[in-house]
Parts: structure tokens; sequence; C-alpha cells
């Protein structure tokens, strides 16, 4: 019982300092987003620092893994934390010598990306072995908590210190958290798995472990199955987080974009707030799969009304279904996944995952411009039927694209469930966390690292 409370007490310190780094790192990607749309004017400019980001985690994840398995994990969050932060002092520089261009922050976009690829899955294998499996549900909606309150108080600082301040005293800000995240992590004891014979790691022998990430996961058709649920239900999300604010600023002004993004952002805080005190629910697979049922029947309303009010709702109820989806997913993930192989496995669940997110950033756009909007225009192709439904003009064709979408959304949910091997994964794969604590009473395979 002791080393329970004291495994979740020193898991709650890492998260702590995470979550300072995290909303540290809101702050610069706010002010910068802000700094580029307002010199360039240009949605395409802006939507390519979302591209500069993705992109080096789709390409680099499946490597990052064999790394993440043979080199100690807290090294690893404390340098990719330490490189990230590298990434904000160049910018910070350019910014007092009035040189930042736009390239520069794709570039350091890029850059912070990489680390982040090694941080997101270390840190993740790293509550496996802190914390006991009936508490991974409630130790991942923290992580959903800490993401929520990013969203939320991210842009209010940061709008205020560029007003008052300047850009620079942005990123020094976020500097700070960094040095805090880093504290945490010099300060915590995080168990590492024990040390074992390994071939020397040249080019072949890199590769062959690349792989054994993507071999574990097609071994166990549940996960494969729950993988593509992912990329898909990613691609979708995607369109919906490019075109939710044009379609609110086609309704009404920039002034209310920032009021519905406060109130939504606050349905994700609440749900954060509720899986961490409860940890959802004892079948995770449902929380997931019936969360996202309803997350698309709740797109797909906000497409039929031109309320702003009512799209509001709307999305506050979906955001507040975020984190019981990421927690339970990721919980399933973590319980199910051999410890010295979860690295491998993350990173490349990480990969596919994002890997069809940046076709919903190119596409988006020329979807409204070209197919959507020319539909739903007065006098266009589904004016005189759907638009009697939904209504014509402003806003409509990113109306029907949200119906559209959220429809798909349920019709992938449905057909994913309803694979046996999705739907009975949690009682058909053994629970990996519990075998390896019956192994450390004979074997003692993990050690305490300071």
């Amino acid at each position: 019982m002791n080393t329970t409370n004291k495994s979740f007490k020193m898991f709650t310190l890492i998260w702590l300092g995470q979550l300072i780094s995290v909303v540290g790192t809101s702050l610069t990607s706010f002010a910068l987003g802000f700094w580029v749309l307002t010199e360039t004017g240009s949605v395409t400019e802006f939507s390519m620092i979302i591209l500069s980001f993705v992109l080096p985690t789709i390409l680099v994840s499946p490597f990052a893994g064999v790394i993440i398995d043979r080199f100690s994990r807290k090294k690893l969050m404390i340098l990719s934390n330490s490189m990230a932060a590298l990434s904000t002092v160049i910018i910070l520089v350019l910014v007092l010598t009035n040189s930042l261009e736009i390239w520069h922050i794709y570039f350091t976009a890029a850059l912070a990306s990489v680390f982040n690829t090694f941080l997101m899955p270390a840190y993740q294998s790293v509550i496996s072995l802190l914390v006991p499996i009936n508490q991974l549900g409630r130790a991942n909606g923290m992580i959903q908590l800490g993401e929520s309150v990013s969203v939320i108080i991210g842009p209010v600082i940061a709008g205020f210190l560029l007003h008052s301040y300047g850009l620079h005293a942005v990123i020094i800000v976020d500097l700070i958290a960094f040095a805090f995240g880093v504290t945490t992590l010099l300060i915590a004891k995080i168990p590492e798995l024990g040390v074992k014979e390994k071939a020397k790691l040249d080019v072949s022998q890199f590769l062959t472990e690349a792989k054994e990430g993507w071999s574990y996961i097609m071994a166990h058709p549940g996960f494969k199955w729950l993988l593509i649920f992912s990329a898909i239900i990613n691609l979708l999300l995607g369109f919906i987080n490019v075109l939710l604010q044009p379609l609110i600023i086609s309704l009404s002004s920039e002034q209310t974009l920032g009021i519905v993004l406060s109130v939504t952002g606050f349905g994700m805080l609440l749900g954060g707030i509720v899986v961490s005190a409860w940890g959802g629910p004892k079948k995770r697979i449902h929380g997931v799969f019936i969360s996202c049922i309803l997350a698309g029947i709740l797109i797909s309303l906000s497409g039929f009304t031109t309320s702003i009010v009512f799209i509001t709702t709307c999305f506050t109820i979906f955001l507040f279904l975020i984190p019981l989806v990421n927690s339970s997913s990721q919980a399933i993930w973590q319980s199910k996944v051999d410890l010295e192989i979860q690295g491998r496995v993350f990173s490349i669940r990480r990969m596919l995952g994002t890997s069809l997110y940046p076709f919903a950033i190119i596409l988006a756009g020329p979807l409204v411009d070209k197919v959507f909007n020319p539909l739903m225009a007065p006098g266009g192709l589904l004016a005189g039927s759907i638009g009697q439904i939904i209504g014509v003009g402003e806003g409509r064709g990113i109306g029907l694209l949200f119906i559209v979408t959220g429809l798909l959304f349920i019709i992938v949910t449905v057909a994913i469930y309803l694979q046996p091997k999705v739907r009975n994964m949690e009682k058909d794969i053994p629970d990996a966390i519990v075998e390896k604590e019956n192994k450390t009473k004979i074997q003692k395979p993990l050690v305490e690292m300071v």
C-alpha cells in the first residue's frame, strides 16, 4: 500500500512539472501563431506551423521507440525537454535581434516536434512503471486535465503578456516553465527496466528493433484495429480542428470566437477533472467507443444550425468527452503492452495514429472553398434540398461538411467496434503490468534510479 502511494505521488510530481511545461509551450504556440497571422494574414501560412509539427512526428517515431526502450526513460525525458527549450531559446534570440522570419518558426517547430516524439512515448511508458494498473485511468485523466488547462489559460496569459510586454516576455515565461519541468524530473525517482544483454546497436540491429514495435501490433489484431480507428478518427478531427474557428467567424465575430473557445475549453477541463477523480469506466473499450459515437452525433448536430449558442453547447459536450476517450484508450495500451517494448509500440502508435492528420490540414480549405461552399451557396446544387433544412449562404458549406464528418465518425466507430478482436481485447489480451509485477517477486527486474 505504501509503495503504491509513493509511486502515485512520484507520478504526481512528474505530472505537475510537465503540466507547467505544457502550459508554457502553449503560450509560445499561441503567440507565434498570432504573430504569423498578423504578419501575413494567411491561414495557409498559419496551418503550415501545424504541419511542421506533425510531419517530424510521423517520420521520427519508428526510430524513437528503439532508443526509448534501450535507454533511461528519465534521462530521455530530461534531454527532450532541454532540447525543446533550446528551440525556444533560438526564437527568443531572433525576436530580441529583430531577425524573426516565418521559416524560423517552421524550423523550430519541427525541431521541437522531433524531441517531443521522444518525450511523449517515454512519458507514457513511465506511467506504466509508476502507476498501479487500477489507477491508470486516473493518471491518464490527470494528463488530459493538464492539456485542458493549457488550452484554456494558455491563450489568456499569452494574450496579456503580448499586449503588455511583447513576444519576448511570452518566450521567457515559457523557458521558466521548461526549467520547472526539468527540475521535477531531476528530483523524481523513476523505476527503470532491468539491464539486459543486448546486441550492439548497429544499423541492422537498429532497424530490426524498430520493426519489433510494428510486429508486436500486427501480432495483436485488437491493437491493429484500434490503431486503424485512431488514424481515421484523427483524420476526421483534423477537419474539425481546422474549420471550427472559420465556422464561428463566418457566423459572428472574432470577439465571439474568443468566448466560444474559452467556453468549449472548459468542457475539456471538466472532462479531465471527472476522469481524474473517477478513473473512467471499468470496461475501458466502452469508454472509447460509446464516447466516440456521442461525439459523432454532436459534430453532426452542430452542422444543422447557425445558432452560436447551440454550436457552442455541442462542442462543449464534445470536448468533455475527449479526456474520457484518450484516457481510456491510453490505459488499454499501457496495461496490455509488455513493458520492455512499450517505447517502440507507443512510438509506432503515435506515428500511425497521426499519419492521416496532415491530409486534413491540406484538404480542409480546398474542400470547403471548391466543393461544400458552392453546393450550399444561394442557387447551389444542394440549396433546394439540404439547404431547406440547414440553410444556405455563409458558413453552410462548413456546416454540411460537419454533418458528413459526424456521420463518418459514427459509421467508423460502429464498424470498428463490431470487430470481436477489438470489442473483447481487454479480456483476450493479458495484463502486461500484472505479469511484470508477478515476475518482480522472483527476478526483481526493476531498479529505482535517482
